[in-house]
């Protein structure tokens, strides 16, 4: 027998989560489950890869099949609204495609959908995210997305040719996506800057720089926008509160290792 909701029950927004298994539970899905979660909206995640990792190296990436991911899509969105979609690695091109058709179904019936792509290229030591060439399996997905935020070695790598962080902004804006975050963590000096860039406006954010290195800082920003988006607040908001979420989340790190540093995104106000 069917049992409706009370209308007491609290309903939370849901994002749809592409993103790699992280064993070690820094990065990658797990971390956009608890980011999504903290920041008030519920993830509906959906395992692009199963990585080799641990809080420092990637020493293997295997993809899941298109055709899961497909099916697993197919049964949330038949069933649950999308209230955002977040990608992060997506293993090869076939993944990339499948959720390419994925998001361009919801669209038919929302077309303001916000998706938010975090470029995720290769872990900070250099191994490649994705078969085949990372940036050519993104390639069906910087059009849809809403947001794309790469660091400034992804912007470099996605813009070949292209020097300068706003040139590089105004490129991977011409191919389609409608805002641009190039986040400033690998550069130098005591200041983080990110820079936002959309058709007409740009802004910055300065943070201070965290002694130390952390696994999974990219994912917990992109998650913590996607989920802010969700709930309805505009970009530049979803930008500034998200950023200031992953500042405490780094700033309040925790160890499980030698190495890389966990973010802790159990959210206090």
């Amino acid at each position: 027998m069917k049992v409706e909701l009370a209308e007491q029950v609290p309903v939370r927004p849901c994002v749809l989560v592409f993103a790699g298994l992280d064993p070690s539970g820094g990065a990658g899905i797990q971390a956009d489950i608890e980011a999504i979660g903290a920041i008030g909206a519920h993830a509906l995640p959906i395992v692009t890869a199963l990585t080799v990792q641990d809080n420092d190296r990637v020493f293997a990436v295997n993809p899941v099949e298109a055709t899961i991911l497909q099916h697993q899509a197919n049964v949330l969105t038949d069933k649950i609204r999308i209230a955002a979609v977040k990608i992060g690695i997506v293993g090869n091109r076939a993944n990339a495609e499948a959720i390419a058709g994925v998001i361009q179904g919801l669209r038919q019936r929302q077309p303001e959908l916000p998706v938010v792509l975090d470029t995720v290229l290769g872990s900070g030591h250099g191994y490649a995210l994705a078969e085949g060439g990372p940036e050519q399996a993104l390639a069906s997905l910087i059009a849809l997305a809403t947001l794309i935020a790469p660091n400034l070695p992804e912007a470099a790598r996605l813009c070949a040719g292209v020097h300068g962080v706003e040139k590089q902004a105004r490129h991977l804006l011409s191919l389609g996506s409608a805002n641009v975050l190039i986040k400033g963590g690998h550069g130098g000096g005591n200041t983080v800057v990110n820079r936002w860039f959309a058709q007409g406006e740009t802004h910055s954010w300065n943070w201070p720089r965290l002694q130390g290195e952390f696994h999974g800082s990219g994912c917990t920003l992109a998650s913590a926008i996607a989920g802010l988006l969700a709930q309805g607040m505009t970009m530049r908001s979803a930008l500034e509160r998200a950023q200031a979420f992953c500042q405490h989340a780094l700033a309040s790190s925790y160890a499980i290792a030698p190495g890389q540093r966990v973010p802790n995104r159990r959210y206090e106000k």
